[in-house]
């Protein structure tokens, strides 16, 4: 029986972020730690979350300094600004960085074990601090999500950490906190978005509650990413990917990624290509090399997506949503890894390691079709060209 987990409170809608204080007060907290990135303090956007607090009586402390892939080094710098007050919870404001940085930094304050023995396939379901998640990216679904990401800069390893000790207790889902982001964002974070709905939908884990999930996040974001990223101020389009990115959020959380996953960490952490836009790299090549072994579920995504009606065959159904999603990233601007500007001779190198890493993380024997080493590796190169 899939075991279904979620975050207690899910606050979701323009105007969300007023209501965190009463959802604080909920869970009788009032000492939180707030982690964030420079962006979010030098835009503002620190400051409007500062005054709601303020409103309600409660005065955080905050730690500024998140990066994108969070490391080992990061995490213990905001782990000693925590220690130096008395704190009952971390907000994590901002992307997928600041929120996965709060995460890490919540649960190890109370198990300060080494990294290493956080990473998948160990389960790290003991509770830490509450977590509270504000997103102001349309994209990750880390807000409901038992997922964190720490980059081991040593080995240039992207560690995926799992359990319910990273499952967020409050989640403010508020699109209005996503006005206003540069195209390249929206449309980086959107199809991250899109591809953890497609991934838990054809994953081995899949379950009822979380294929609901992930059919309602293609529903959702499909018709409405073009026209994000065109109209970066369409109101009625930011709340429909900021609702599709929760609800493929909590898809993936209960069902898992597969192998799109498992090979884009490499790429970030070697080559320092955000998550989403190494995912959108991926996307139509392993959707096309997975659909053969999954062809009904995969046919289920195009016409969740508007691809193909009810009477059209598995076959093209399929063939139309492989273009679909290569058109999608010529729309948008994804480049390959050599437009990107990483050089070719570092690309072919680290491909054999690459591999390897994505097959340890676990993710990959999700998929429909599993990839052995050889098969991974000539989906690598495959993206060069």
């Amino acid at each position: 029986m899939p075991a279904i987990n979620l975050p207690r409170i899910i606050r979701v809608g323009g105007g969300a972020l007023a209501e965190l204080p009463e959802a604080l007060h909920q869970c009788q907290l009032a000492r939180p730690f707030i982690v964030t990135d420079p962006f979010m303090r030098d835009s503002g956007m620190l400051d409007r979350l500062l005054g709601v607090l303020a409103q309600a009586g409660i005065e955080p402390r905050c730690f500024t300094e998140t990066e994108p892939d969070p490391t080992v080094a990061l995490i213990d710098r905001a782990l000693a600004a925590l220690h130096e007050g008395e704190h009952d919870c971390v907000i994590g404001f901002g992307g997928g960085s600041p929120i996965d940085t709060a995460k890490a930094i919540a649960w190890r304050a109370v198990h300060p074990i080494p990294y290493a023995e956080m990473k998948a396939p160990t389960q790290n379901d003991r509770p830490g601090l509450t977590i509270v998640a504000v997103p102001t990216t349309a994209g990750t679904g880390s807000e409901a999500t038992r997922f964190t990401i720490v980059t081991d800069e040593e080995s240039d390893e992207k560690m995926l950490c799992i359990g319910l000790g990273f499952l967020p207790t409050i989640a403010i889902v508020d699109h209005e906190l996503t006005h206003g982001k540069p195209r390249r964002l929206t449309a980086d974070t959107g199809i991250d978005s899109l591809t953890h709905a497609i991934e838990a939908y054809v994953s081995r884990r899949a379950n009822p509650f979380s294929d609901a999930m992930a059919l309602s996040a293609m529903r959702l974001i499909a018709p409405n990413i073009r026209r994000v990223c065109a109209d970066p101020g369409d109101c009625e389009a930011r709340a429909a990917m900021m609702e599709g990115a929760l609800h493929a959020g909590i898809a993936f959380s209960n069902a898992s990624v597969g192998l799109v996953h498992g090979m884009s960490r490499p790429i970030g952490a070697f080559f320092h290509v955000p998550h989403g836009l190494s995912n959108a790299m991926l996307l139509p090549a392993v959707t096309a090399f997975s659909a053969p072994a999954a062809l009904p579920r995969y046919t289920d995504c195009a016409r969740a997506m508007g691809l193909a009606d009810a009477e059209e065959g598995d076959q093209s159904a399929v063939a139309k949503l492989v273009e679909e999603l290569a058109a999608l990233n010529a729309d948008l601007d994804v480049p390959t890894p050599a437009a990107y500007g990483i050089d070719p001779a570092r690309w072919n190198e680290r491909i054999p390691l690459m591999a390897s890493q994505a097959i340890a993380s676990g993710s990959p024997a999700n998929n429909p079709r599993i990839a052995d080493a050889t098969e991974i590796e000539a989906i690598y190169a495959s993206l060069w060209r």
